[in-house]
């Protein structure tokens, strides 16, 4: 009996498919790495189910991947030797919120705009916010962050405890309720920023804060890269709690005025936001004016009303859409890599010498507070040329990152398309991954070709 014919035993016949459109739905995730697809999609609604499935696989020696939403950005998704789709959409509920530990706990499929609305009734809110409507599953699979991160950490400091369905179907919990341990080895470290490699997440269990009693959003303008970049570096040596710091380039700023209507200076800006209380807020933003000015801010502007701020940041969260907007027919590759802060100026200026020698259309963002920047490159992913200056932008701001003590990968994952990477960034430690990927998964079902190539 084949394994499709198995799973079908297994689930009823509404969730094992093998449908031609379902299939094309599950072949692509939103990078330009080509689309492959699965031989199967099947939709488990608990730990148990996945475990069944996982004996399956193993028992046949059939490729899992598991999946979320699709938004992964390096192919991470992408089931390049076909097998099961483990689709994690019906494994969708908020379980328990434990308000007065700060903890929540749900499944993998839970986006992150449907845990907000949830965690709104109890005065809470999740922190890690990569601006797509992602699901926990796979931004835990990812470690991703986004443009809160400099204030509350990417989502591997925000996950307590993780229920994994190994390769052979064992369950495991990685971590516990409790704030803080010295038992054992940190396997939450290890899981987060797998991949699906490892195993599948059926259960997450994640910190949560308290919603600020107010807010503030700011937007600085400068005539310079170094200047914003410089002027960020000050501010966190001040030791200013900033919530998010956030730089646009001058090209950016085009794409975003005319895709948002808004009227923003078109010259490298920071978009920032403070959390705390009225009289802190004040103190903080005080400062920070100070700070900026110094550095020869040439526009000014903080809103406290939620709509301004809701505008400022949906503008900035657009910056993406608005480069596809611009430029109908192409599809977007989004690089992604990290250094240590006082090497970011450089590598941006790097970076954007690259895009303008590639002849491609580009824009540089970044989660300046952290160190971790994009370059928005649109491609025409039907012409070789394209693909081909492409990689080679993102390999000269890649080897400038590394050469600098930075990664290849700040967020987005490694996928396939940072794959190539792994040796020249972590050296002889690649062959302890491998190790560790070769005991979890002998078989190598679990997502293969992805992150470590064994």
């Amino acid at each position: 009996m084949s394994v499709i014919e198995e799973l079908k035993n297994l689930l009823p016949a509404d969730r094992v498919t093998a449908n031609e459109n379902v299939l094309a739905q599950h072949s692509s995730d939103e990078s330009y790495h080509t689309p492959q697809e699965p031989d199967v999609v099947v939709f488990p609604e608990s730990a148990e189910e996945v475990s069944e499935i996982m004996k399956l696989a193993s028992k046949h020696q059939t490729p899992v991947v598991p999946y979320g939403l699709g938004t992964s950005l390096e192919g991470n998704v992408i089931p390049y030797s076909n097998g099961i789709m483990l689709d994690f959409s019906l494994m969708n509920k908020v379980l328990e919120v434990k308000a007065d530990d700060f903890l929540v706990k749900v499944q993998p499929g839970v986006t992150r705009t449907q845990l907000e609305k949830e965690l709104k009734k109890y005065g809470l809110f999740f922190t890690v916010d990569p601006g797509a409507d992602a699901t926990i599953g796979g931004m835990a699979a990812t470690n991703a962050s986004g443009t809160t991160s400099v204030k509350y950490g990417i989502m591997r400091d925000n996950i307590r405890d993780m229920e994994v369905v190994l390769a052979d179907g064992t369950i495991i919990h990685t971590g516990s309720l409790a704030q803080k341990s010295s038992s054992g080895y940190h396997l939450n470290g290890l899981f987060v920023g797998s991949e699906g490699t490892l195993g599948c997440f059926t259960e997450l269990t994640l910190k949560v804060q308290g919603i600020p009693e107010k807010s503030m959003a700011g937007r600085a303008s400068f005539e310079s890269v170094d200047k914003a970049v410089n002027a960020v570096i000050s501010v966190l040596q001040a030791g200013i709690p900033v919530a998010r710091v956030e730089l646009v380039d001058e090209a950016s700023m085009v794409q975003i005025n005319t895709f948002s209507e808004t009227d923003y200076k078109e010259v490298p800006t920071l978009f920032l936001e403070f959390h705390g209380n009225e009289a802190g807020l004040k103190q903080d933003v005080a400062f920070t004016k100070e700070i900026l000015n110094d550095h020869d801010c040439k526009e000014l502007a903080f809103e406290s009303d939620t709509a301004a701020r809701n505008k400022l940041w949906e503008a900035r969260h657009n910056a993406a859409y608005a480069y596809l907007h611009g430029n109908p027919g192409k599809k977007q590759m989004v690089t992604d890599v990290c250094l240590p802060i006082s090497e970011l100026a450089g590598a941006i200026k790097d970076a954007r010498e690259a895009v303008e020698a590639s002849g491609l259309t580009g824009g540089i963002v970044g989660h300046v507070g952290d160190g971790n920047y994009h370059i928005l490159l649109m491609v025409d992913v039907n012409n070789p040329a394209d693909i081909d200056k492409a990689n080679q932008v993102n390999e000269r701001i890649v080897n400038y990152a590394l050469a600098r003590g930075g990664t290849c990968t700040g967020e987005h994952g490694v996928g396939v398309g940072k794959q190539k990477y792994q040796k020249q960034e972590h050296g002889e430690a690649l062959q302890v991954m491998q190790k560790i990927k070769k005991a979890l998964d002998p078989d190598h079902i679990l997502n293969p070709g992805k992150v470590i190539d064994l």
